[in-house]
């Protein structure tokens, strides 16, 4: 909104816009654009014209959209991302999630600052904290840097700043296996040995079994069981998140294209969805008109034990404690033994996906197969499991002997 003033000087003549003349024989220039008002003077009125002209451009440069005092949370939350982002994020969901990403990262150490006084060393330095002082996954914290990019490079374009900040920050390059937690044959035989006394048992097997990411579990209907041909229908991904303290929930398309395949079914995967079918229906039939899976969702194959769809915040909560149970265990033992207690490592619903990769290298199964299989975008990644298979490679070493 622009608000100007006709003014005349002393003799009545039109001076323009704004401007005036004092009796004293100044010119005075008032106008207010956007709420900022501007009041300049001068004996020289076109020197106060092209005065004015300037104050009138920075001012415009400077608007809400574009004034170098806006802070980080103003531009990311309320400028960028509604414009730049949001329209071309597939849902409400991922919209949500995106936001609450940067919140608890970058938003969190830089968002009250002035996008103007934020420099590179400040977002390294809370980059470095993140990973260091709050554990996030060196993965995460690219990701978060990536979209803080775009942010930036968006501000540039728009005049805030003249160059981007983040451009040249470095996330700790930790190799990607480092940050994947992968079961030793002997800690997936524990873990299965508690889980077999639980609700989620099948569950479990299920994805040590498929390799498939929980999302895609989570979404699986009952018409994507191939009992006949003996296969796993990959079309949908769930994906769930708390909106104003409301749990929504979202069928959309998986990761990637690759994402949509046919999982077989190995030795023992078809008998543990008969259990769970047989399972899930007695349940229905016990619980009646309180079973709770919503109508949209009345074909889903994998619920909870009061029929809401299973997400992964209730099974990573069985999960934990699940591995609470083997490190109590393991205490008492360690005590009993005299000797210092092996702790069962942390365990989140992907590394399951992970464990399965493993076992497959292990097996031998053929890289390409597996790829098809983990629904993997492209070979690097599934190749990249082959790092965690220091004893396999060992055994190989000590095999092959003497070259020459």
């Amino acid at each position: 909104m622009r608000r100007y003033l006709m003014g005349k000087d002393i003799n009545g003549k039109e001076l323009g816009k704004g401007i005036t003349q004092r009796n004293d024989g100044r010119y005075n220039a008032r106008v207010t654009i956007n709420g900022v008002k501007i009041n300049l003077y001068d004996y020289n009125l076109s020197l106060l014209k092209k005065n004015l002209e300037a104050k009138k451009l920075k001012v415009l440069r400077d608007d809400y959209s574009t004034r170098p005092n806006i802070s980080l949370n103003q531009w990311y939350k309320d400028e960028w991302f509604p414009v730049y982002k949001s329209p071309y994020l597939k849902d409400e969901v991922n919209r949500h999630n995106y936001i609450v990403r940067y919140e608890n990262t970058f938003g969190r150490l830089l968002g009250n600052r002035r996008i103007s006084c934020i420099t590179e060393i400040l977002i390294q330095k809370a980059a470095n904290s993140l990973i260091d002082d709050f554990g996030y996954s060196t993965k995460f914290i690219r990701e978060s840097v990536s979209s803080l990019k775009e942010a930036f490079n968006a501000a540039v374009t728009n005049h805030l700043i003249s160059r981007n900040p983040s451009s040249n920050i470095v996330v700790k390059n930790d190799n990607l296996v480092s940050e994947r937690v992968v079961m030793t044959d002997e800690q997936q035989m524990q873990f299965l040995n508690i889980a077999k006394h639980r609700y989620y048992n099948e569950v479990y097997q299920i994805l040590l079994s498929t390799g498939m990411r929980i999302g895609e579990l989570t979404a699986l209907q009952w018409d994507d069981i191939d009992f006949e041909n003996k296969e796993i229908h990959i079309r949908h991904s769930m994906q769930s998140a708390y909106l104003n303290g409301k749990k929504i929930l979202n069928m959309t398309t998986p990761k990637t294209s690759n994402s949509i395949r046919d999982i077989p079914m190995f030795d023992g995967v078809e008998k543990l969805f008969v259990f769970w079918k047989e399972k899930q229906d007695k349940a229905k039939k016990e619980l009646g008109r309180r079973w709770r899976l919503p109508k949209e969702f009345e074909n889903l194959v994998f619920t909870s034990s009061l029929g809401s769809p299973l997400t992964r915040y209730v099974l990573s909560n069985d999960i934990n404690k699940i591995v609470s149970i083997l490190n109590k265990n393991e205490e008492y033992l360690a005590e009993q033994e005299n000797r210092v207690p092996k702790k069962f490592p942390k365990l989140h619903p992907h590394s399951f996906r992970h464990t399965f990769a493993t076992r497959c290298f292990e097996k031998n199964l053929k890289p390409v197969f597996i790829m098809s299989i983990m629904g993997h975008s492209n070979y690097e990644t599934t190749l990249s499991y082959t790092h965690l298979l220091k004893k396999s490679n060992d055994q190989q070493v000590s095999l092959a002997g003497s070259f020459v």
